[in-house]
């Protein structure tokens, strides 16, 4: 298998994701979906899957975090960098990731796509304590899952909403939605109102709801 970058950077990159969602959660009060947005949005999100040393080791975690939120024209808080990191289960969930992302030379937008990075961090417990292949395992089927879900399904879980809640927040039927995301109704021909109530709800763009063609 060919992997996204050359081993001798991985130990680097694992410790400096995992810094970097650690600190977003903990230091600067970002949401961990939140803070992969961002991430993906930036230059770094592609440097850094590229093994770009600047990225994976040139620069702390902390670094990479406030790097990611310039990007994103944000101001940071003023935070004194973290010191025990290896603890906590967003620091894991970049770690991981960051290795996932090595291994399978996906890029961190399909990746996250289809996993987000809270749901990574929910499956701490039980995996934390197995070895990175197993996540890989459980990745693989996940995303392999996904990857012929409906973009409403996808977006709705990226969003972290049930049916029942996006539902309630959008005023669209849940069966409707239901039809929609297992594509037996077609959400490209639904009414302008729906897809406007849908996108407020899920804060995207109409276009990003549609399936493609």
């Amino acid at each position: 298998m060919i992997h996204a970058y050359n081993k001798e950077y991985l130990s680097d990159a694992m410790e400096n994701l995992g810094e970097a969602f650690d600190y977003a959660v903990h230091a600067q009060n970002i949401g961990l979906n939140q803070f992969a947005l961002f991430f993906v949005n930036s230059s770094a999100s592609k440097s850094f899957g590229t093994g770009n040393p600047k990225y994976v080791c040139g620069m702390s975690g902390t670094e990479l975090t406030l790097n990611v939120l310039s990007q994103n024209g944000l101001k940071p808080l003023d935070s004194a960098p973290l010191t025990d990191y290896d603890k906590s289960s967003e620091y894991w969930s970049g770690r991981v990731l960051a290795f996932y992302q090595w291994y399978s030379g996906k890029n961190f937008e399909d990746i996250l796509r289809y996993l987000p990075a809270e749901e990574i961090n929910r499956l701490y417990n039980p995996l934390h304590e197995a070895p990175e292949q197993k996540f890989i395992e459980v990745a693989n089927k996940l995303i392999s899952e996904r990857a012929t879900t409906s973009r409403l399904q996808e977006l709705r879980r990226m969003a972290g909403l049930t049916q029942r809640r996006l539902s309630e927040l959008s005023g669209v039927n849940l069966r409707t939605l239901h039809q929609y995301e297992a594509k037996s109704k077609d959400i490209n021909k639904a009414s302008v109102s729906i897809l406007l109530a849908l996108s407020k709800a899920l804060d995207c763009d109409v276009k990003g709801i549609l399936n493609s063609v």
